[in-house]
């Protein structure tokens, strides 16, 4: 029952901590509009710049990372301390999850992609927000490189080529994401239950850039660059 219990406390306060969301915080303080009425609609660090330009976006990027590391590193506390307790007494465990208690690190690892998983869900479809956020980029971000930093940097290695290669940020987003498990594979950094979650993480991300992969199908997604629309920008 413990295991379960574990689960909830990681995942509850890190779905509700990433109900925040850092895109529509600013846009609502700074400029007293909701991002989500403006550009794409997608409340994420992206389509803030695109409609606000750069005022504001140091404290998008803050809030969006805190709110992803904080429960993350919540999440992997509560599951290696408690891991001791779960190693000896695996009762209620399937047998995939009892490897997870082998090591204080890996309840750890564990905990922390559980607990980031929920923080995308949140900023996904954060509760204060009538359900409709984000798309989890820079929270699955921050989970990489709160996981492991051979990870972070594969990751962000990933995401930053394809963007400078091809300049669409989503399709950049999307496979820096998939080389999550991935990369924790061949690296051999956890186990099937952490390939498990961080699967779970890149579908959603996945799943969150529908409109983008059609867009790119198509011939009609927008490519990144340091300069506004005017025409489409806010100010």
């Amino acid at each position: 029952m413990m295991f379960y219990l574990l689960i909830l406390g990681a995942a509850l306060p890190a779905y509700i901590i990433g109900s925040v969301n850092g895109a529509i915080i600013t846009s609502k303080l700074f400029y007293r509009k909701d991002i989500r009425d403006y550009g794409s609609g997608n409340a994420g660090l992206t389509n803030f710049y695109r409609t606000f330009g750069k005022g504001g976006v140091l404290l998008v990027i803050l809030i969006d990372v805190l709110k992803t590391v904080v429960p993350v590193l919540f999440g992997g506390f509560i599951f290696g301390h408690f891991a001791g307790i779960l190693r000896v007494d695996p009762y209620y465990i399937s047998d995939i999850f009892i490897g997870i208690f082998d090591s204080v690190s890996g309840a750890t690892l564990f905990g922390r992609l559980v607990a980031g998983f929920f923080v995308m869900l949140g900023h996904c479809f954060p509760l204060f927000y009538k359900f409709k956020g984000g798309k989890a980029v820079m929270a699955i971000g921050a989970i990489i490189i709160v996981a492991d930093w051979r990870l972070a940097l594969i990751g962000w290695g990933v995401f930053f080529l394809i963007t400078l290669i091809t300049r669409f940020v989503s399709l950049a987003s999307m496979l820096a994401s998939a080389s999550f498990p991935i990369a924790m594979y061949f690296l051999d950094i956890g186990g099937t239950p952490e390939i498990i979650v961080t699967t779970l993480c890149v579908l959603l991300v996945v799943v969150r850039h529908i409109p983008n992969i059609q867009r790119l199908i198509k011939g009609e997604e927008s490519r990144f660059t340091l300069r506004r629309n005017k025409e489409k920008s806010v100010e």
